[in-house]
């Protein structure tokens, strides 16, 4: 199936396809299909063999497993531009999904097959190595975000996440739309709901933010930065 250019450069968003050759990606954007998730549909379960991996073009769509007592945790939230379920290809025929994944709210996908970008690697040794960079700075991201989970207090990693929020080319006063509910962010970044209200009715106080229903308004970018100990963006 041959598609639009606009579809290999949406995947350049991607770190997975980041610095792919344009002929191999082409190879996988004509062999993609497309998927549609209505809120709160299931992509897939824990335990289900891993056939496919995704691209997430518009929408949220959260990783995450179940106790033995049925209390939902949080794995991560999948926002668009962001691949998810890649690492499982390399388990073989036996790999299953470690997670289950479900849509927050109406989502667009990629859906990749795992023989077929699995066979792409064996006939390039670029792509191959192309994937082992991409998947090394992704690994460096998550220890990182390990570090912050574990090490950091609670009001660190909500500073963190509302700063990762922030666009790029935006230095003063950005405004931060929290599409995601506060109850997922609560259990993505392991707080209680309403420690995550404490923490950003306090900020309010202090003058750094605005809130008003899921509507932030950053006003003092440097001191938030200063709070998770971040120099300046260049």
């Amino acid at each position: 199936m041959n598609r639009s250019p606009d579809a290999a450069r949406e995947l350049r968003r991607a770190y997975l396809f980041a610095d792919m050759s344009e002929p191999h990606l082409q190879t996988l954007v004509n062999g993609m299909q497309d998927i549609h998730l209505d809120t709160g549909k299931t992509l897939f379960r824990q335990g289900q063999a891993a056939e496919r991996f995704y691209f997430l073009r518009d929408g949220l769509v959260k990783l995450f497993r179940l106790s033995p007592e049925g209390d939902e945790k949080i794995i991560e939230i999948m926002r668009p531009g962001e691949t998810f379920a890649e690492a499982v290809m390399f388990m073989g025929a036996q790999g299953r999904y470690p997670v289950n994944a479900e849509a927050i709210n109406e989502s667009r996908l990629y859906a990749f097959e795992q023989k077929a970008f699995l066979n792409l690697l064996r006939e390039s040794s670029d792509a191959t190595f192309g994937l082992l960079g991409s998947m090394s700075r992704r690994l460096h991201m998550l220890v990182n975000q390990i570090e912050s989970l574990t090490l950091q207090n609670a009001t660190y990693r909500l500073v963190a996440y509302l700063l990762e929020e922030i666009p790029r080319d935006v230095r003063t006063s950005p405004e931060v739309q929290l599409t995601t509910p506060k109850g997922v962010i609560a259990s993505r970044l392991a707080i209680q709901p309403e420690t995550l209200s404490r923490i950003l009715a306090k900020l309010r106080q202090s003058g750094l933010i605005e809130v008003h229903g899921n509507h932030i308004t950053i006003r003092d970018v440097q001191a938030l930065r200063e709070i998770v100990h971040l120099p300046p963006k260049e």
